[in-house]
């Protein structure tokens, strides 16, 4: 996808970019490459695949109606090189992003990112999602948390739902579809008091397919989770 394209996807969207937007896309497609040098941050690096697979595909919960340009709060679990908060970020500056990441040359990577594109809002955090969901600054603080192919969703919830305030949002987005996934996660989802709201389908430019999963916070996670860390993935719920 040319960046052209990209921009033209979006106005046909009513999300007209301004130049100085435009430019902020460009601008983290060279530092993600340039930087990719250094650390692993990505497998794509083709101009025309990160406009399509990183910066197209993370904006997919705006083109879905499913966040405002407010200043919500928004938490990105395990955002990597920044994905999919960032470029949302870039599109709806009035967002709040939080980003926790367990390494930390890639919060090391999103602060200059940060500074470099002048973005303000943003918090970057290195260290277990488990550990920071147990802190009173970060449990339940949240509208909306993110999470782009980090993990199961049996696994996933634990991990995201106790940052969500009750009636938040929890956005998984995946490259594949997998119905047993959400039967697996059905104890996970009942002990967090969550359900699921919706599954969406839907396909990039390309063709290619994308499926995000909406759960939502019914009542106060039990004190009890997250477990610790490493926890809920060596024994999900």
């Amino acid at each position: 996808m040319k960046p052209e394209t990209f921009y033209d996807l979006l106005a046909e969207q009513n999300l007209s970019l301004t130049e100085q937007q435009k430019m902020q896309f460009e601008h983290y497609f060279q530092l993600l490459v340039e930087w990719n040098e250094k650390i692993n941050l990505t497998a794509i690096t083709d101009k025309e695949e990160v406009y399509l697979k990183h910066f197209y595909d993370s904006v997919a919960p705006i083109l879905q109606g499913l966040i405002p340009n407010e200043t919500i709060k928004l938490l990105d679990i395990g955002a990597g090189a920044g994905f999919p908060s960032i470029p949302m970020k870039i599109l709806y500056p009035n967002l709040d992003v939080t980003i926790i990441d367990s390494l930390n040359k890639r919060i090391n990577f999103l602060q200059l990112l940060a500074g470099e594109l002048g973005l303000e809002g943003v918090h970057f955090y290195h260290g277990r999602a488990e550990d920071f969901a147990q802190d009173k600054n970060f449990r339940a603080q949240f509208d909306i948390v993110t999470a782009r192919a980090v993990a199961r969703m049996q696994v996933l919830s634990e991990l995201t739902i106790p940052f969500l305030k009750v009636g938040g949002k929890l956005l998984a987005l995946k490259a594949s579809n997998a119905p047993e996934e959400l039967t697996d996660a059905k104890n996970a989802l009942n002990l967090l008091f969550s359900k699921v709201e919706d599954n969406i389908s839907y396909t990039l430019p390309n063709g290619d397919p994308r499926y995000m999963t909406i759960v939502e916070k019914k009542k106060e996670t039990p004190n009890k989770y997250p477990r610790k860390a490493g926890m809920p993935n060596k024994r999900p719920l």
